[in-house]
């Protein structure tokens, strides 16, 4: 195209738009709804094969000039149409087809963002709520689109004059589920994705600047929707901007500083109390609610993030108005908080797409809360334990997930180091019982065999204590008659009947479960050497219905198995032949060292 016809070109797709808008105008006032609607309908057709143009051809120079033109002129009119009928015909489409713009260029989404403030300066604020909600909810690509609507309900957000809470409580399922779905479908580096999580935080501040007007009931209410939507904001940029550690750090100092007016303390974070707290107020006790609340579904993960931000960085902890120190004081200090503490963490571990390195950091926390003098007393004797386990459980199956998949091994170290802390947490009454079930739940074979071998271990530390009271010649005698094995019992034959006798039937499958059966085959020697030498029989490893079963269920089948495989590998000479056999060889040994006691144990007293 040359310079010429380029210069002719430019000025008419203004001139059309405003043909477009003049003759809206004209139907609009003239009450001919059927024909007013039609030139609408031309005038968003219009508005999109100009932004499709710019966006189809992003090095179109012409195609820019003249989205930019077109907006421009849309600006212009809106800024001198004084005809309120008109502006309010207008205001239902224009948002969603002038958002199409920003992704044009920077110029563009400056007018963009005008257009929208000037539909906002002239029309009810909870009608252009609604408008720009619906707009919202279009399902659109690029996520510069979403940035002038999220700028505009911030405006909105200020301009309402009534029901501050039930129409921003309509507004944040919007924004958060449009959060979701843009950040899951862009890819990192993407920077148009800041711009708009600069804009949530824009509609946090102005959620805050509502709430102190507000007084009573209202501020209350106004005031724990702002926290529940800061965390899951707070979720959804850790989740999206981690690449980018400046962008990331800056918003999320900026969201801590909402904290101290939203009540929201680190403890209160950390245990999940300062949650708990806010839906409560937010539901109201309405079971219906409880679907509202389904769309923040990542506000624990968020306040859990937002402690281990300030644990990662002073600028946030200052931000948040906090001291790390004193808070990890008081959670050494009370083992009903550390619980607390351990559940939370768990929505850090488990969460897929979090990136390793605050996975790092949370685990970091949670070794720096369980190292040294911690307290083993409850806050309350009368806490039912039972209440905490299944969250213990949880999060220790979250760490396991860690330890099993972690992308390197200085992560896996620190996340076995943090689950064998929490496992020590945890009264021995309960211990044997969440062992059991993690190895019950667990498929890794090498995982199981982690976990067999902290059975042992276990086992072999209270066995120590019980020695040592025996040979304590003060309490000899009142020890013998009152000490009761915890782990001692025959729970623990159970646990390798699992691995040696799976549940579905037959020997477990070799090689690939080699590490679990080795696993089991140590425990189980360990617990009948250690009967038999110390001549009690607290597991029933010694009973000779134990003993026969383990004898012609357990070891003979598995002997079967494994001679069978080493024979067929060893008449084979390739790699992983070889490989089976060096991998069953210790199976081997300590599999006939099993049989070997247990005929010792079975022939007949002499």
């Amino acid at each position: 195209m040359s310079v010429a016809s380029a210069d002719n070109h430019r000025p008419s797709a203004a001139l059309h738009v405003r043909e477009i808008l003049n003759s809206c105008s004209k139907l609009i006032i003239a009450g001919d709804p059927h024909q007013s609607e039609n030139s609408i309908l031309e005038l968003v057709n219009f508005l999109e094969a100009i932004s499709d143009a710019a966006l189809l051809d992003p090095d179109n120079e012409d195609a820019k000039y003249n989205a930019f033109e077109v907006l421009s002129e849309v600006y212009a009119y809106l800024c001198s149409s004084l005809h309120q009928e008109v502006i309010d015909s207008l205001s239902f489409e224009l948002p969603k087809a002038v958002s199409k713009f920003a992704s044009v260029s920077n110029g563009c989404l400056e007018i963009t963002e005008s257009v929208i403030s000037q539909l906002i300066t002239m029309c009810s604020p909870r009608d252009m709520l609604s408008i720009l909600c619906e707009a919202l909810a279009k399902i659109v690509r690029t996520s510069a689109y979403f940035t002038p609507l999220l700028s505009g309900l911030s405006k909105v957000i200020l301009s309402i004059r009534r029901h501050h809470y039930e129409q921003v409580k309509v507004a944040v399922p919007v924004i958060v589920n449009v959060l979701k779905v843009v950040t899951s479908e862009t890819d990192d580096g993407d920077t148009e994705i800041e711009g708009l999580f600069d804009r949530a935080v824009g509609i946090a501040s102005s959620i805050h600047t509502v709430c102190s007007k507000l007084e009573g009931r209202s501020n209350e209410k106004l005031c724990a929707l702002l926290g529940l939507y800061v965390l899951e904001i707070m979720a959804l940029v850790s989740i999206s901007l981690n690449h980018n550690k400046v962008s990331c750090q800056h918003l999320v100092s900026q969201l801590s500083r909402l904290f101290p007016y939203c009540g929201l303390s680190y403890l209160g974070l950390i245990t999940g109390n300062d949650v708990d707290k806010m839906t409560s107020i937010v539901i109201g006790g309405v079971e219906d609610e409880d679907d509202y609340i389904s769309c923040l579904s990542d506000v624990k993960l968020g306040a859990s993030l937002s402690v281990i931000w300030g644990h990662i960085s002073d600028e946030v902890a200052q931000a948040a108005e906090e001291d790390l120190t004193t808070v990890k004081d008081e959670l050494r200090s009370s083992q009903l908080r550390r619980w607390q503490t351990v559940g939370m963490l768990k929505h850090i571990y488990s969460f897929v797409s979090l990136p390793s390195d605050l996975k790092k950091h949370a685990i970091d926390f949670l070794l720096s809360i369980t190292d040294g003098n911690v307290s083993q007393t409850l806050d309350d004797e009368y806490i039912d334990l039972a209440l905490y386990m299944p969250s213990l459980f949880t999060a220790l199956q979250a760490i396991k997930m860690v330890i099993i998949y972690a992308p390197n091994t200085v992560l896996r170290k620190l996340a076995f180091d943090a689950f064998k802390r929490v496992l020590a947490d945890i009264p021995t009454s309960h211990r044997f019982e969440i062992l059991k079930a993690l190895i019950t739940n667990t498929d890794s074979s090498s995982m199981i065999a982690i976990l067999l071998d902290l059975v042992k271990g276990e086992m072999h530390s209270e066995s120590c204590k019980r020695i040592s009271k025996i040979n304590d010649e003060v309490q000899q005698t009142e020890n013998k008659e009152c000490w009761s094995p915890l782990l001692w019992n025959a729970n623990v034959l159970e646990l390798v009947e699992l691995v040696l006798r799976p549940p579905k039937g037959g020997p477990p499958p070799l090689p690939e479960h080699g590490d679990a059966v080795l696993s089991a085959l140590n425990l189980y020697r360990f617990v009948l050497i250690t009967e038999s030498t110390g001549k009690t029989n607290y597991s029933e490893v010694l009973s000779q219905n134990n003993l026969h079963k383990a004898y012609h269920e357990w070891f003979l089948p598995l002997r079967t198995l494994v001679t069978g495989i080493m024979t067929e590998n060893r008449n084979d000479s390739d790699q992983l032949a070889d490989d089976t056999v060096c991998q069953l060889n210790p199976i081997e040994m300590v599999l006939y060292r099993c049989i070997e006691l247990v005929e010792e144990n079975l022939k007949p007293p002499t």
